[in-house]
């Protein structure tokens, strides 16, 4: 695994950002150069004895310059209710970057994609986020969908406009903001009608989020024709391919989400 580090990073800021929802930026001038999107860092979290092994987590999003990433996490666990207590100045160890990265950059610089929709489940937001920087970038035109249970829980809302240049398509599951219900029903209008950009087909989809969204996405991106990639997240051990604890079910086998993934193929996933 070329160019993975142990980098020790400093805590600039851990603010909550939503319902049980953080972002933890830090100081890490290696990663920030070197991560791409879709790939993901092994956190050893500082002042937690219980926790002997590291977890993992996506990058939200980066500053060269500033040398920091951001790392969105949620509080779900006994780890993830004790990282808000950390404070700035704390070092966090992260090995990274881990994984492989979505396709779209490269497909759309070999003109293999043209039209991009990228679909985020609560916080699948932020795996997606580096991702539709890099598109924007090259100029392909990109849309994004975001789910959430509710409206304070679509934290990345605003970030993607203001990367985009207009509001993406967001739903509740509450219908305290834009559609009511799940986030599915967006993307297959929005696959349906093919949409803004002079009437092009979307040739490039990809996912983040719960389990069952990927699958019903990946359901509607086959019956739409459109290439589709999915960001398997599954609980790790060691994180650098060694334990076969995160392993994913493919066409060609069992295959490992920490070092063959995240990203995958999603006609080859074994729902």
């Amino acid at each position: 695994m070329p160019g993975l580090v142990n980098e020790k990073a400093r805590i600039v800021s851990n603010d909550q950002v939503g319902p049980r929802l953080h972002v933890m930026v830090l100081e890490a001038p290696v990663l920030a150069k070197s991560i791409m999107p879709g790939q993901f860092v092994h956190m050893k979290v500082p002042g937690a004895p219980d926790h002997i092994l590291r977890r993992p987590f996506s990058i939200y999003a980066r500053d060269v310059q500033a040398c920091t990433v951001d790392v969105l996490y949620q509080e779900v666990g006994t780890l993830t209710r004790f990282m808000p207590s950390l404070a700035c100045g704390q070092e966090a160890e992260l090995i990274g970057p881990i994984g492989n990265q979505w396709s779209a950059p490269a497909r759309f610089a070999d003109s293999a994609c043209t039209h991009a929709l990228l679909v985020g489940g609560g916080v699948g937001a932020a795996p997606l986020f580096m991702l539709a920087e890099s598109l924007r970038a090259l100029g392909c035109p990109t849309d994004v969908v975001l789910g959430a249970q509710t409206k304070d829980a679509i934290i990345a809302r605003e970030r993607y406009e203001s990367l985009l240049g207009f509001e993406p398509f967001c739903a509740t599951d509450d219908g305290t903001y834009g559609r009511a219900g799940f986030c599915t029903s967006l993307v297959e209008e929005r696959l349906a009608q093919g949409c803004a950009y002079d009437g092009a087909p979307y040739d490039y989809l990809a996912v983040c989020g719960p389990e069952p969204l990927m699958r019903i996405v990946a359901g509607y991106g086959a019956q739409a024709g459109v290439y589709t990639e999915v960001s398997m997240e599954k609980r790790m051990a060691c994180g650098i391919g060694a334990c076969l604890s995160c392993v994913v079910d493919t066409v060609d086998g069992k295959r490992r989400s920490c070092v063959d993934g995240p990203i995958f193929d999603a006609a080859k996933v074994v729902w």
